[in-house]
């Protein structure tokens, strides 16, 4: 087939590529499928890149490409079946009709969701004010590693919170379950690799960036939003709204300067989902919400190389350290499952109250440490919450840590506060160190003493104990039989000396901030619940591309 066109873009799918293959091999490869010179190839880009090891011996690479070929090239096989023709789109956020707001937009949390909402109006010339609690990156860097080495918390200071948000301090996933049909996804990678990251983010199947790139892509995002016109205020917490006839007015806040009232008619509530405080007084404030169901449980440590071996086979030093994803129902029906694995990464002390703990999974880009870990993680609902809430209270209790009665509790507040009677459990059982548990151990019932072949790589001190003294019992339940699960599925997944470490407990926002078509918070005009805080999100990329949504409604709406 001849083309009339100056050039012409096709696509070509699942190309399979040894292992070992280089980008020459990848060119010829997709000039043979063609039936062209390579040299008639003007240009080629990846566009997906997946790995398929499901037989062990025949491990390959998985391409999608797309290739501009020179005018008049004949092409082999039938449009359609062999290739098809392909047309980039590249999403740009909608900016309305172009009119300035009436009153700088404020942003509530630096974290992907109120980033991106930032940078989407800035880049529309609007001149955002973004409010943070936390510090900005450099100087929060500094904080997390004295409390990693000191056990001395900043609660406004840490892995939670400051520029970047939880993300900031983690493997630096941006895989989403989001289909991407708009091109707001690609618009967010793109973005990240214009501060910094690796192009490949833009085609490998499960990217990241990891935690030691990902502070400067963050830094270098808050410094455009700066250069455009916006201001980025840290140190600085958000105490309450002015509402009149149930439309924003104001924002009032707290700086090491002290009290500021902004006069704005648009506030994104990006708070992450960590700012409990916050959440108290929105409650108060009278924003309609509600519970939503999560997941909690444990992280367990293996070593990267029995990993990378199991999951790999001979190909194993070839190839980038590996992840996986196990899923199991259990007997009473209950989830459980893997969640944010971390290949050649770090179990972090991850809290943000004192008296609580609550831990994460971090990597470097290299992902290279000893152990990769992943959080196994149980789904809670808001029945879970209810029915043992009391239990959790009572075993805190006994121990001298004084907490509100169930019925003290407003319902959309329950999950929220159930966390904390865990993390408060957890840092009891840690002795305020991350709660480590030897898997034998875990099983048969009874406090570790040390690890075995598997050291602990964490950042942040850890405390030998018995994990069940933090966990509810149909958590310690699920937990045990999905390991047994997973043990059948990486046989050696259950071995005596897999490390379990608790509590993984901020997987998602346990609240939903309700709002309507216009994404306005029910009731009150001018507020925008925004990410994962807010319950619309779960991860980096989604709480980013919901942030761009929101911007794209305040554009239009005013």
């Amino acid at each position: 087939m001849s083309s009339e066109r100056e050039s012409v873009c096709i696509r070509l799918q699942q190309l399979h590529m040894p292992v070992t293959h280089t980008q020459d091999d990848l060119e010829k490869c997709v000039a043979a499928k063609l039936g062209i010179p390579v040299d008639a190839m003007l240009s080629m880009s990846i566009l997906k890149q997946s790995l398929d090891a499901r037989r062990k011996r025949e491990i390959a690479y998985v391409y999608d490409v797309a290739v501009t070929v020179a005018k008049g090239c004949r092409l082999r096989g039938k449009q359609g079946s062999d290739w098809s023709f392909y047309e980039p789109v590249l999403y740009e956020p909608r900016r309305g009709d172009g009119k300035a707001l009436a009153k700088r937009p404020v942003i509530i949390g630096a974290g992907p969701a109120g980033l991106f909402a930032a940078y989407v109006l800035a880049e529309a010339g609007h001149r955002p004010i973004v409010i943070e609690r936390g510090k900005a990156v450099p100087e929060r860097v500094a904080d997390v590693e004295k409390f990693f080495e000191t056990g001395v918390l900043d609660p406004n200071s840490n892995v939670q919170f400051g520029v970047g948000g939880a993300g900031t301090f983690s493997d630096g996933k941006l895989n989403t379950l989001i289909k991407d049909r708009d091109g707001r996804g690609n618009y967010v990678l793109r973005t990240f690799i214009k501060f910094g990251a690796p192009e490949e983010i833009l085609y490998r199947n499960k990217p990241h960036i990891g935690t030691d790139r990902l502070r400067a892509v963050v830094s270098g995002m808050q410094a455009e939003i700066e250069r455009m016109g916006g201001t980025v205020m840290t140190h600085t917490t958000v105490t309450g709204f002015g509402i009149e006839e149930g439309r924003l007015t104001a924002v009032h806040c707290a700086g090491e300067t002290g009290d500021t009232t902004i006069d704005t008619d648009i506030a994104v509530l990006a708070i992450g989902h960590s700012a409990r405080d916050t959440v108290q007084w929105l409650y108060e404030s009278g924003f309609a919400m509600e519970p939503k169901a999560f997941a909690m449980g444990v992280r367990v440590q293996h070593r990267r190389e029995w990993v990378n071996r199991t999951q790999y086979g001979d190909a194993a030093e070839l190839l980038p350290s590996a992840d996986y994803k196990l899923t199991h129902t259990c007997r009473d029906g209950r989830g459980v499952y893997s969640f944010c694995m971390c290949p050649g990464g770090f179990v972090v002390n991850a809290s943000s109250e004192p008296g609580r703990l609550a831990i994460n999974g971090m990597s470097n880009f290299d992902r290279m440490a000893d152990n990769s870990n992943s959080a196994i993680v149980v789904t809670v609902t808001p029945e879970d919450f209810s029915s043992d809430y009391e239990t959790m209270r009572a075993r805190g209790a006994k121990q001298g840590v004084s907490s509100p009665e169930l019925s003290e509790i407003p319902e959309p507040l329950l999950g929220m506060e159930y966390q904390r009677r865990l993390e408060e459990l957890a840092y009891l059982a840690g002795q305020g160190a991350i709660p480590t548990q030897r898997y034998e151990d875990f099983r048969e019932g009874r406090a570790s003493t040390g690890c075995g072949t598997i050291a602990p790589v964490n950042k942040g001190a850890v405390h030998y104990t018995d994990l069940h003294e933090c966990l509810p019992e149909y958590m310690s339940d699920a937990i045990g039989e999905g390991m047994e699960a997973f043990d059948r599925s990486m046989p050696g997944y259950g071995c005596d000396d897999t490390l379990l470490q608790a509590i993984e407990s901020r997987t998602s926002s346990p609240v939903r901030i309700n709002r309507d078509e216009t994404l306005q918070a029910i009731g009150i005009a001018g507020v925008y619940p925004c990410g994962e805080g807010a319950g619309y999100a779960g991860g980096i990329m989604s709480a980013a591309i919901d942030g761009i949504r929101v911007a794209e409604e305040i554009m239009k709406n005013n």
